[in-house]
């Protein structure tokens, strides 16, 4: 058992090899996906579930993981099929391959509904020009011409990397009962990352598969959107950790979608919330003086922000400036150019 920083336990010495599945817990695997990005991987779970398999989240439909998908298929399932696709949440990571699985053994997605549509909706942009309601909301947040063009350019990606969707769908919700393995997987949502994130808890085997609600190491992006823009992701987060907290056990053995498997769960919440808020406060403080959500970088990330994430950082300035504003402790006022400007109340 390694001991890891804000009291964390991590039981597990190694990580699955690529192509290779890794048990868990009885009945519970965990596959290690590559992802093409500065985050290079995603855990994903494999449950049996009597003849078959569940499984939960896909990785991104990209020709390296349907072929280590393949691989495992094939030579690590015992011939067994999968028989249930359930995915937490809309991010292609999540749902890329979704589609091809779901098609290849004949099955029903299952997802809530509105990360589904959402999905849909953002898949559906690929190949369109950026809405002028987009580019506004980027101009607001003081995005120069350059800037502008680096969105147009960019608009459209999230489809990308994801597999065609099914058509069709079962909705999972909050408080629902899954039965996987003769056990017992009851829903909790999550908000803030993404409108409706799945949460799957076992009471009994002491298990939460917490996605992308809560990572040990890393704290997932809370950014503010364009198709969303009056929205209080960062606050909806907060919520959704608080209650993870109140009604999931502590001693339960977390299975995120990114790092390793660790025992701490209401610490970890804990510290989510606390460096949420204590980013607002840092934040507020820097407002003695009209600011745009480009120029409050410091107030917020240790490291300094390059080209690689300036989108990500603008969206988590935005969210962050408009939970301060939905208290009451900022006010946002826009100019004759359409630049948004914030100032402590």
């Amino acid at each position: 058992m390694k001991q890891g920083a804000g009291g964390l336990q991590y039981p597990f010495e190694e990580t699955p090899a690529k192509g290779d599945i890794m048990n868990v817990a009885p009945g519970i695997f965990w596959v290690r996906m590559p992802l093409p990005f500065a985050l290079d991987h995603i855990n994903l779970w494999l449950l049996e579930d009597g003849d078959g398999w569940a499984l939960i989240d896909t990785g991104v439909a990209n020709d390296d993981t349907i072929s280590t998908w393949s691989e495992i298929f094939e030579t690590k399932l015992g011939g067994k099929p999968i028989k249930r696709v359930i995915v937490t949440h809309l991010h292609p990571d999540h749902v890329g391959l979704a589609g091809w699985i779901t098609r290849k053994f004949g099955v029903t997605l299952e997802m809530s509904r509105t990360d589904y549509l959402m999905c849909r909706a953002l898949v559906a942009d690929t190949g369109q020009e950026a809405p002028q309601e987009a580019i506004d909301f980027y101009r607001g947040a003081g995005f120069s011409e350059r800037g502008l063009d680096a969105y147009r350019a960019r608009f459209g990606n999230f489809g990308e990397r994801v597999y065609k969707l099914p058509d069709v769908f079962k909705r999972v919700k909050e408080g629902d009962t899954l039965t996987i393995g003769g056990r017992d997987w009851r829903i909790i949502t999550g908000s803030g990352h993404a409108p409706e994130h799945l949460c799957l808890y076992c009471e009994e085997a002491k298990i939460l598969i917490s996605g992308d609600q809560v990572l040990p190491r890393i704290s997932s992006n809370i950014s503010l959107h364009p198709t969303e823009a009056y929205s209080d992701p960062v606050q909806d987060w907060i919520d959704s950790c608080a209650k993870l907290r109140a009604e999931i056990a502590d001693d339960v053995l977390v299975l995120p979608a990114h790092n390793e498997p660790f025992y701490g769960l209401h610490a970890r919440l804990t510290r989510l919330i606390d460096g949420h808020e204590k980013n607002l406060k840092n934040l507020l403080r820097s407002l003695d003086e009209p600011k745009r959500a480009i120029d409050v970088f410091g107030a917020l990330f240790k490291r300094k922000i390059g080209r690689d994430v300036f989108f990500m950082a603008t969206g988590e300035s935005l969210a962050h400036l408009a939970c301060l504003v939905h208290r009451g402790l900022a006010v946002a006022e826009k100019d004759a150019d359409g630049v948004v400007w914030y100032k402590a109340a």
